[in-house]
C-alpha cells in the first residue's frame, strides 16, 4: 500500500498534532483569562464591597490599588460604575462617553482648571451615588469630554458628606458620625 490515506497510523499522528495544538490554545486562554483578572483586580481591588455597621453607622473599606490610588466598584443612578477616589477634584468627574451610557443631561458648560490646563465640561446632577452601603444623592457632578479613562473621579461634591480615614493602604468611609453629647 503506496497511499498513506488509509494508514490509520498517519491519520492518528494527525489527530495528536491538533489536540496538543487544542490544549496549548486553550491553556493560553486560560492564563490571559486568569491574568488579565489578576490586573483588574490589581487596577481594582475593591470589586465587591463589604459593609459593616459600626455604633449603627454603616461603613466601607477600600484597599489602595498597586498605582497606589482608591478604585472601587460603585453605583451612579443604579447603573455599576467604576470610581476612583480624588479628593482635589471638586466634583465627581464622569467621562462623556460613559456620561451618555447614564443618559446624564447636560447642563451649564463650566471650564475648569486642571493639571493638564482648562477645560470645559458641563455641569450635572445624579440622582444618587452609590459605594457599598453607602448612597448619597443629588450629588453634583461635572461630564468631561477629555476623559478617556472610563473611570469617574469621586470628588469632594460626593466625599464632603463623609467621613473617611486612612491607615496604611486602606481607607474606611462613614457617614459622619453622631457628636457625643
Amino acid at each position: 500500500a503506496m497511499g498513506d490515506s488509509n494508514n490509520p497510523q498517519a491519520s492518528s499522528r494527525g489527530l495528536g498534532r491538533g489536540m496538543v495544538i487544542a490544549a496549548w490554545v486553550l491553556l493560553l486562554v486560560l492564563l490571559t483569562l486568569f491574568f488579565n483578572d489578576r490586573l483588574d483586580k490589581q487596577n481594582n481591588p475593591n470589586q465587591q464591597l463589604s459593609s459593616v455597621t459600626v455604633d449603627g453607622v454603616p461603613e466601607v473599606t477600600l484597599q489602595r490599588n498597586r498605582f497606589g490610588h482608591y478604585v472601587a466598584t460603585g453605583t451612579i443612578n443604579g447603573k455599576p460604575v467604576e470610581f476612583m477616589l480624588d479628593t482635589g477634584a471638586t466634583d465627581v468627574s464622569i467621562p462623556a462617553n460613559l456620561a451618555d451610557k447614564l443618559g446624564l443631561q447636560r447642563g451649564r458648560a463650566t471650564v475648569y482648571q486642571t493639571a493638564n490646563g482648562p477645560i470645559t465640561a458641563w455641569q450635572t446632577s445624579l440622582d444618587e451615588i452609590q459605594l457599598g452601603p453607602l448612597r448619597l444623592g443629588p450629588v453634583r457632578a461635572s461630564i468631561n469630554p477629555g476623559d478617556s479613562t472610563g473611570a469617574v473621579l469621586l470628588g469632594m461634591s460626593f466625599l464632603r458628606y463623609l467621613d473617611f480615614k486612612q491607615q496604611g493602604n486602606t481607607l474606611t468611609l462613614s457617614y459622619p458620625r453622631p457628636e457625643n453629647p
